[in-house]
């Protein structure tokens, strides 16, 4: 991006502190201007509104690094696709984007600024397009719900099986659509390494004002069928380097992780012996009630001697086993800083254990975990 960042990181500064009013305006513009376009979007306009904001905010304040922000809005570009996104939308975009920021920065809004804005928008869009046109996969996978287990009151497996061959690695994502709530799409972690049936497993966990979640939780059966964005995530399975694994998961937070080890365990029946990684699992919840998968990891661990499992739970203390949060049981072991570690769950729960890992000695470089990106 050959530009110069500082107009726009300067105006987009005067609209930070009334971002609400202005992604109102700005989807008001937008749809007055163009109201075919509102079909692309979910009913609901609240938590849409956040994203965008979030994005763009994630975008100007990445204007320095144009690698890494390439990179990102390629990956945007592709995502796009399962909207429904084609490429004469992001000039209606971009007039609306304009308009927005040039009513909001008022009396410091200047030529300068309206040349940055424009130069950089034109650019992003052009990455954004170039990306989608050269993605060949398809931009969503119907899939059909073959298994449906109600593990708790809100906690639910859901068995997948696409129409079409879904590619991902262990420890990724998929964003999911339910015929119940078109246009909403939300990101699910895949809990199995892949398989030759092309099945997998989602964790869903039923959150309060959860749309999607609540649906594929409780309305969603056996024969129907959702909806499949592409795989995505850095936090997947690791190159075999003979350290031995330290998995932390909380809640739901297992699938990721339980597809990562999945993996390592398949691959390390046929690698040399004195690379096989062992495995220690830390899973946690509440209360004994909440550990919804431990039964089939119970399983696991009876065929295969180097996964060890440990639950933990934090809210009951009538429980007989580790009772703790996970980042106090953590540091009730030795040391883990010969380990390279997988973390997945609650985000306080995630920073306060690899804070504790960092002062136990473990290398930020060797902590993993990742986050479900918002689609802008």
């Amino acid at each position: 991006m050959q530009f110069d960042p500082r107009p726009v990181k300067e105006s987009f500064a005067l609209i930070e502190p009334a971002a609400a009013r202005a992604t109102a305006y700005f989807y008001g513009r937008l749809f007055a201007a163009h109201p075919h376009l509102r079909a692309l979007f979910p009913p609901a306009m609240n938590v849409q509104r956040e994203r965008l904001f979030r994005a763009l905010t994630r975008i100007v304040w990445s204007l320095d690094c144009p690698q890494g922000l390439a990179t990102d809005l390629a990956r945007l570009g592709r995502d796009h696709r399962k909207y429904g996104v084609a490429p004469a939308h992001y000039a209606a975009v971009g007039d609306a984007l304009l308009a927005t920021v040039r009513r909001f920065a008022a009396e410091a809004w200047s030529p300068e600024m309206e040349r940055a804005w424009a130069t950089a928008y034109a650019t992003a869009a052009e990455i954004m397009t170039e990306a989608a046109a050269a993605d060949t996969s398809p931009p969503w996978w119907p899939a059909e719900v073959i298994g449906h287990e109600r593990r708790t009151g809100d906690i639910a497996v859901l068995t997948l099986r696409p129409a079409l061959p879904f590619p991902f690695l262990p420890g990724q994502y998929a964003t999911v659509q339910t015929a119940r709530w078109p246009r909403v799409w939300r990101a699910f972690s895949i809990a199995n390494a892949p398989r030759e049936d092309n099945t997998l497993r989602l964790h869903v966990r039923a959150v309060p004002g959860g749309w999607v979640s609540t649906a594929l939780t409780r309305g969603t059966r056996v024969g129907d069928t959702l909806m499949l964005g592409p795989a995505r995530g850095s936090m997947i399975a690791p190159a075999a380097s003979g350290r031995d694994i330290l998995a932390v998961a909380g809640g739901t937070g297992l699938a990721p992780l339980k597809a990562i080890i999945e993996s390592v365990l398949t691959e390390e029946a046929t690698g040399p012996e004195d690379r096989r990684p062992h495995i220690h699992l830390l899973y946690g919840a509440r209360n004994g009630g909440e550990l919804y998968d431990l039964p089939d990891l119970i399983r696991m661990r009876a065929h295969h001697a180097r996964l060890r499992v440990l639950p933990v739970v934090s809210g009951d203390h009538a429980y007989e086993g580790l009772r703790g949060t996970l980042p106090e049981v953590i540091g009730d072991f030795p040391s883990w800083r010969d380990h390279d570690a997988f973390l997945c769950g609650p985000p306080a729960m995630v920073g306060k254990a690899a804070q504790r890992l960092r002062q136990d000695g473990l290398p930020p470089v060797r902590i993993h975990h990742d986050h479900h990106p918002t689609d802008p």
